[in-house]
């Protein structure tokens, strides 16, 4: 079956239009095989499906067309669903990087794309020893850049990630990786494995291995299907816990034969778990998903038995004989606020938990969060793209308000819609709990900025823009809270009512800050952060800052067009993280009209040319780039 839906969605993409609704329409719900015993008897009683994170619970998104196909004729066109591409052999499949006999140079060493009949390859010449050559097997992304996957020509190995990005916007190709902060690089080198990286988030497959890390218990060693609880306070986790060792010890032998892996013996959860997360560690595959890209089932669960009775509808949250999944704790409510009940069917937390499944920054080796705080030790919110799920978990509103509020799940990005949410016209949101701040009035007496004007808007102060976004451009951070909270003045920098006022002085903001709130601050502790109340906080973050804190002052100082910070943002051409370097040059690029500096020179090319771009580096040369190794490498 999970082959057939494979095909048929691939073989769908590539016809379009009417003949795609056609050809998925082919598998009506009736063409589900028969589901296995246990989960079968008194299903037409419950309203829920009962059992949805085994492989057998699931049908393939091609049973859900008939039903849903103005649904399904959208999510086949959108970004998240195509988010993995078979391309190897295949005709007509849409890759927009350049496989023209594009040559890429990285320092001394050079990349080469090219495509002969329906095949592309991606060839690294280095420049010291031999070159080698990958058949590409799989596109990753499509929205903002592609990534490459791919089997050496001639070897018998992994299929591994291959070392460029093509980036979509700027049709420029980059060190796949550098979308994160990791260190520079000194020479092209492919990998890490496909399978034990990329593969979970990018694809459809069952959530019970997924849940195996979590069933394991602390210890477990980490890996790409690591639940976000670990990354949240304990007061925010919702725990799993295995109710019958004997029912779980069948369906993990069940997933460990299907992956090539032997039999557990006993029934003790955790050592079944563990010894099937070292299963799935190793043997999960290309031919283990239940399906290429993002299907219907990576969010709704296994539906198999919606399918055969659609009154048994999917659930969000995990379900099993075997499973008890205790639901997150409501946090306290501030006074006065007004909490509308959330769906039963589909209650916020447990959307925004599906959505965190994937965007929570697996493997990220960068220390440092927003709110001063360490990743390994202290809960705070990401400062890149693709943690917003976990970081949406930490905040204020996760309890009563779902990601899919603002974004849907079924479709493209919709940017007109988010920038209008970004507006006083979209605080109707926020206003559906917060109800009297819809009053005109009582908003201007809240925000004291006009309500009509910028300042008006609920996401522009509590949503703040500050998260390096992989289209270069500031996005915003979606952990719900006040640009007042302690833990941001006194841990985050710049404070965040400089990213509107960045022509601010520390004291002149945080003076305000306490005249209009019910708040204080020492400042000592703020000139610790920035070595003066009379410094300009945007241009001492950039001076002072962590790295990530130094991108956020060097973006918002390269959208003001500010000549004088130019030297500054200089620097970091040559700074310790590739992604910096590159928000430098766009800075630069901003404030100068242009920035022709080749990122992918050494460093000390890269100094000499840093004068063309209005500025230049003092005594440049930084610290010589490391090639870390395979296990460093992160899933971006």
């Amino acid at each position: 079956m999970n082959a057939i839906v494979r095909h048929r969605t691939a073989h769908a993409a590539l016809l379009g239009g009417c003949a795609a609704l056609a050809t998925l329409a082919m598998p009506a719900c009736s063409a589900s095989p028969p589901l296995p015993a246990r989960a079968t008897s008194a299903a037409h009683l419950s309203d829920v499906v009962r059992s949805n994170v085994e492989r057998t619970d699931y049908a393939g998104s091609a049973a859900c067309v008939p039903c849903h196909a103005d649904v399904s004729a959208a999510w086949e066109r959108s970004p998240m669903h195509r988010m993995t591409r078979d391309v190897g052999g295949v005709r007509g499949v849409e890759v927009c990087a350049p496989f023209d006999g594009t040559t890429w140079h990285f320092k001394d060493d050079a990349v080469v794309l090219e495509k002969r009949g329906n095949d592309r390859f991606v060839r690294l010449a280095p420049a010291a020893g031999a070159g080698t050559t990958y058949r590409v097997t799989r596109v990753i992304g499509g929205r903002t850049r592609e990534d490459f996957a791919g089997v050496e020509v001639g070897g018998h190995g992994e299929e591994m990630v291959l070392p460029v990005s093509y980036l979509i916007g700027a049709r420029t190709l980059r060190y796949k990786g550098y979308s994160v902060m990791v260190h520079e690089r000194s020479t092209v080198r492919a990998g890490p494995i496909w399978s034990r990286t990329c593969i979970f988030c990018h694809n459809t497959v069952p959530e019970m291995d997924r849940l195996l890390g979590a069933l394991a218990g602390p210890g477990a060693p980490g890996y790409q299907g690591e639940q976000v609880d670990r990354w949240l306070p304990v007061e925010r986790r919702a725990p799993v816990r295995v109710t019958d060792p004997g029912s779980f010890a069948i369906a993990a032998n069940d997933e460990i034969a299907r992956l090539g892996g032997v039999a557990v013996r006993g029934d003790d959860p955790k050592t079944v778990a563990r010894h099937a997360l070292d299963v799935v560690r190793a043997g999960f595959d290309g031919d283990a998903l239940l399906e290429v890209g993002i299907g219907c089932e990576s969010c709704h669960g296994g539906a198999r038995e919606h399918t055969r009775n659609p009154r048994v509808h999917p659930s969000f949250a995990p379900v099993a004989a075997w499973l008890e999944a205790t639901p997150p704790a409501s946090p306290a409510l501030p006074p006065g606020l007004v909490l509308k009940p959330a769906s039963a069917s589909a209650p916020a937390p447990a959307i925004n938990r599906v959505c965190a499944r994937c965007h929570q920054v697996l493997f990220s080796r960068y220390p440092f969060t927003w709110e001063g705080g360490r990743r390994d030790t202290m809960p705070g919110g990401s400062h890149i793209n693709s943690g917003e799920g976990r970081d949406f978990l930490l905040g204020g509103c996760a309890a009563a308000m779902a990601c899919t509020t603002c974004h849907d799940p079924h479709g493209g990005a919709q940017e007109e819609k988010l920038r209008a949410l970004a507006t006083p016209e979209g605080n109707a949101i926020c206003t559906a709990c917060h109800e009297g701040l819809a009053d005109r009035d009582w908003l201007k007496k809240h925000s004291h900025h006009d309500p009509s004007g910028a300042g008006g808007s609920c996401v522009a102060c509590h949503m703040p823009r500050k998260n390096m976004g992989l289209a270069g451009t500031l996005t915003r951070y979606h952990r719900i809270g006040s640009p007042t909270d302690a833990a941001r003045v006194l841990g985050d920098r710049p404070l965040e009512c400089a990213l509107c006022h960045a022509d601010k002085s520390v004291g002149s903001l945080v003076d305000a800050m306490e005249s209009w709130w019910s708040v204080k601050y020492p400042r000592q502790r703020l000139e610790e952060l920035y070595g003066s109340l009379g410094a300009n906080a945007m241009r001492a973050t950039l001076e002072r800052g962590k790295p990530h804190e130094r991108a956020v002052a060097i973006a918002t100082l390269g959208e003001a067009r500010d000549r004088s910070a130019a030297p500054l943002i200089a620097k970091e051409l040559v700074g310790e993280y590739p992604l910096v370097r590159e928000w430098a040059k766009r800075a630069l690029a901003s404030i100068n009209g242009r920035c022709d500096v080749d990122l992918a020179a050494d460093d000390a090319t890269i100094a000499r040319a840093a004068a063309a771009c209005g500025a230049s580096i003092p005594d440049a040369p930084a610290a010589p780039p490391r090639s870390p190794s395979r296990d460093e490498d992160p899933e971006d």
